[in-house]
């Protein structure tokens, strides 16, 4: 079992995985992943969760551990999403007496998932009730669309902890030795990312409550300096940059686009850019390319026209930006060309369908190779979108 120290009623019970490639099947994970369950151990025994099923075995090995031969009394399912209910059915099982806490939403959907009959044992909550386990009490709020219909999160009154389903997650597992901020970005961006204004909602709720402690499903149990964490998601929820900073997101079919964003990167920077970074879309991170466009303020595309069409890993950046609300940012364009360019008027028409962003002028043509007059149109789009 990870050693997780939460407190001496509150066990962590959860695994790491690092031998998954893909998250969801398709979000990196380098430094894998942690899937969180955790123990409230009082006169009534309550499981926070359970895990992926990629983890069964050593997840009922903790929890054997954790509760020293006592059985459960409850089972809270947060979210019913499979990294987090695959074990419902077997702790079911196990526990034959075991009641099950979960909203009707919840209730509603745990048949897509599982074949039992669970009407004599379902305990169904609402928003703002509670469940005494002794001197512990859990308090619940909905939260759907955080980020499936389903969701909510508990709040234990003596300990003053929150339960936070998948909020303040992060990407990694929870030995990995990196800095909280970059991948727990990237895992709200791209995955959370797209319903910003059901996290305020929730936000909200959380506001009106003494938190001492955040217990999320994914990533490290949060303690300290939790004002940092919760401004985190109340920029990122609303859309609003971190940072000042140039996003060059390119792609390049035989390295010339590659040239002149090396080149723009060089200008930029010249210019005083206060940071720069650049993404090869065909060959870098996807989801650390749109997490790093929503940190900044700016963003330059830069693409060929293929097929008459785009890059086919620019229209694929593109979707995604627009499918995580993508807005409040000034963009850049730089197209290329070697005899009907499309890719800067197909850019164009991405961007005007998102709302509050600024395209900046010049838009900036190159026909194949970049010439001289090419640097001096892409200094002038750099003055534009430094001013």
């Amino acid at each position: 079992m990870y050693d997780m120290k939460i407190s001496d009623s509150v066990v962590y019970v959860g695994v790491n995985d690092k031998t998954i490639d893909l998250f969801e099947s398709q979000y990196k994970v380098p430094n894998g992943v942690s899937y969180n369950s955790y123990v409230i151990l009082d006169e009534k025994v309550a499981v926070m969760d359970t895990v992926d099923k990629r983890v069964t075995e050593q997840w009922l090995e903790n929890l054997a551990e954790a509760l020293n031969g006592r059985k459960v009394d409850y089972l809270v399912i947060s979210h019913l999403e499979p990294d987090h209910a695959s074990n419902i059915q077997k702790l079911a099982e196990l526990y034959p007496d075991m009641k099950i806490v979960g909203n009707a939403k919840i209730f509603s959907m745990l048949p897509q998932f599982f074949s039992m009959d669970l009407s004599e044992r379902s305990v169904v909550v609402k928003e703002g009730e509670t469940l005494s386990l002794g001197s512990h009490t859990l308090q619940f709020f909905m939260a759907p669309m955080v980020h499936w219909p389903e969701v909510m999160v508990e709040y234990e009154q003596s300990e003053k902890i929150l339960f936070s389903a998948d909020g303040f997650g992060k990407f990694g597992a929870l030995d990995a030795e990196e800095e909280w901020t970059d991948e727990a970005r990237r895992y709200f961006i791209n995955i959370v990312g797209k319903y910003g204004t059901q996290v305020q909602n929730l936000l909200k709720k959380a506001a009106t409550l003494d938190i001492q402690t955040i217990c999320p499903l994914h990533g490290p149990v949060l303690k300290e300096n939790l004002g940092y964490y919760i401004d985190k998601y109340l920029t990122w929820s609303s859309y609003e940059p971190e940072e000042e900073g140039v996003v060059i997101a390119y792609a390049s079919i035989h390295g010339n686009t590659a040239k002149a964003a090396e080149k723009l990167s060089e200008i930029l920077k010249a210019k005083g850019a206060k940071a720069v970074c650049s993404f090869d879309l065909a060959r870098d991170d996807m989801a650390e390319a749109v997490a790093e466009a929503f940190r900044y303020d700016k963003l330059i595309l830069m693409s060929p026209t293929y097929d008459g069409a785009l890059f086919p890993c620019m229209e694929d950046f593109l979707y995604h930006l627009k499918v995580k609300t993508y807005k409040k940012r000034t963009v850049g364009i730089v197209e290329n060309g070697s005899w009907a360019p499309m890719a800067g008027k197909l850019m164009k028409a991405y961007l005007e369908n998102m709302k509050d962003v600024q395209i900046c002028e010049p838009v900036v043509s190159i026909k194949s190779v970049m010439k001289k007059s090419d640097e001096e149109n892409l200094e002038a789009l750099a003055e534009a979108i430094l001013a």
